[in-house]
Order: C-alpha cells, then structure tokens, then sequence
C-alpha cells in the first residue's frame, strides 16, 4: 500500500507543478498538465475501484465511487445552463475526489 501512495503522490504532484508552473508563467507547459491530470484521474479511479473491491463495506470508498458516478452523471445530464457554475463544478469536483482519495490511501497506508 505504500507504493500506492508514492504513485498517488507522483500522480497528483506532477500536474500541480506543472500548472504552478504555468500559473508562475514560468513553463507554457498547461496543455501537459491537463492531459496528465487525465492520467491522474484513471489512476485514482482504477485504484479507488480496487479498493472498493477488496472491502466493499467502507463507508468511505463508496462515498468516493458515489462522488465518482455523480461527477459523471451531472456532466452528462447538465442540468445548469452553461453558466460559470458548470465550470466550477467540472474543475473543482475532481480536484476535491483526488484529495479525499489521497487521504484515504494514506490513511490505509499508516496502517
């Protein structure tokens, strides 16, 4: 479980760089940073799936896959018009799963 963390943690710092970078106008590498944060987001699913997996009755894990689901649900329902709202929620609902994620594998990797 610890390699799983250090990969989590390689995972989900390597696109905060790369946009501190980009925020810092230090790289123009952001197109980068985006389609790493698409790597970020399979790993996290895949791992959190496995997680869920070996112990189907946290409650945690399946607030996770149920934050999941619902991301991907309200994407393609768009229930709001196309509003700044839309936006938050698309940038700012993974980026809370990938954190809730990240302390629930460090939790099970202090174990």
């Amino acid at each position: 479980m610890k390699n799983i963390n250090y990969l989590n943690y390689f995972f989900v710092g390597i696109p905060s760089i790369i946009f501190l970078l980009a925020f810092c106008e230090i790289l123009d590498f952001i197109v980068f940073g985006l389609l790493f944060s698409i790597l970020t987001g399979l790993f996290q699913v895949t791992i959190g799936g496995c997680m869920l997996i070996e112990e189907p009755r946290n409650k945690f894990l399946q607030s996770y896959i149920l934050g999941v689901a619902f991301y991907f649900v309200m994407i393609c329902i768009n229930p709001f018009p196309p509003h700044d709202f839309k936006t938050y929620f698309v940038i700012g609902i993974p980026a809370i799963l990938a954190f809730y994620l990240s302390i629930l594998i460090y939790k099970k990797a202090q174990q």
